[in-house]
């Protein structure tokens, strides 16, 4: 189902949600103001903790902006996406695919990040799960969007997609992002470049504090990234939890811990969401999961895992 399909029964929330942007955008911009200027190291650390917090709304925007609800207006919506992108900083036409790519691997053999099958190696995936829990999957994606702007080639080499990609455990995701025109893409990373220059100039940020609020960030995110995952059935759809947060963690994620009822119905926008958790579902609680990712990659349930799904990667049904 598309975002167009499920507009009528579950309304876009676009005003709230350019208010919610622009709000966060100023307390993430207010929280990296603070920290560069702050004196003592506990109020850097302070600020940087606000910032993964309100970058990570940003960041639940940029996912409605992905499956085309964060706005009704197409053009309104993708170019709130290409802002959100900015900030975290990736480029919205890959986080588009990736995720959607996402949607349609999950809990596949290709997708499969907290256990390991019989042919794989448990330290390899432990590794792959540290760097998850430690924030390093989230430096990955700045880093690649680098290399991918000034080299979009280098993601279309065979040997680049068999080599570090496999051993990272991206390749699916790397052919994704290597069937995108180029052209689409480029313009949107300058922006995100612009964006990013326009924050480190005007708030006069240095390379320490500008590493430690987003690499805050990136622990906030990364964590949450497969602990919704982490357990869950090997189902494509059904394979992710509707995990109990705070309220408070709740609402600054935007629901975006509903994350089982959000894989059935992607086209519901994020306000609707509770309406769709049934009351049979489990609610395991994050810290758990999340504490039972340390120890380990363990062995995947015996039987052959699901098939991917061949859905197309964008929302819209008239894209080309």
């Amino acid at each position: 189902m598309t975002a167009i399909d499920g507009a009528s029964a579950h309304p876009i929330p676009g005003r709230l949600n350019l208010a919610i942007l622009a709000a966060a955008s100023l307390a993430s911009l207010g929280a990296l103001a603070v920290a560069v200027r702050a004196e003592a190291w506990w109020v850097t650390a302070l600020a940087a903790l606000a910032f993964s917090f309100t970058n990570n709304t940003i960041f639940s925007l940029h996912h409605e902006a992905v499956h085309g609800i964060l706005h009704p207006d197409r053009r309104l919506n993708e170019a709130a996406g290409v802002v959100c992108a900015a900030f975290f900083p990736t480029i919205f036409a890959v986080q588009r695919v990736s995720h959607l790519g996402h949607h349609n691997r999950n809990r596949t053999d290709e997708e499969l990040y907290d256990c390991h099958l019989p042919h794989q190696s448990r330290w390899l995936k432990t590794y792959w799960i540290y760097c998850l829990l430690t924030g390093f999957y989230w430096a990955i994606i700045p880093v690649a969007m680098s290399f991918y702007m000034l080299c979009p080639w280098l993601f279309r080499a065979r040997g680049f997609q068999d080599g570090p990609a496999r051993w990272w455990g991206f390749r699916p995701f790397v052919r994704d992002i290597a069937a995108l025109p180029i052209r689409r893409v480029w313009p949107q990373g300058l922006a995100t470049v612009a964006i990013q220059t326009a924050i480190v100039t005007g708030l006069g940020l240095d390379v320490t504090t500008w590493i430690v609020c987003w690499w805050a960030f990136g622990l906030n995110w990364s964590s949450v990234q497969y602990t919704d995952h982490a357990g869950a059935p090997r189902d494509v759809i059904e394979g992710a939890w509707n995990l109990r947060f705070t309220p408070l963690s709740q609402a600054l994620f935007l629901n975006y811990n509903l994350h089982l009822a959000h894989h059935r119905r992607p086209d519901v926008p994020w306000l609707h969401l509770p309406g769709e958790v049934r009351p049979e579902d489990p609610r395991p609680g994050f810290w758990p999961l999340w504490a039972r990712l340390w120890l380990g990659s363990r062995p995947a349930p015996p039987g052959p895992g699901p098939h991917p799904l061949d859905r197309p990667l964008t929302p819209f049904a008239d894209a080309d």
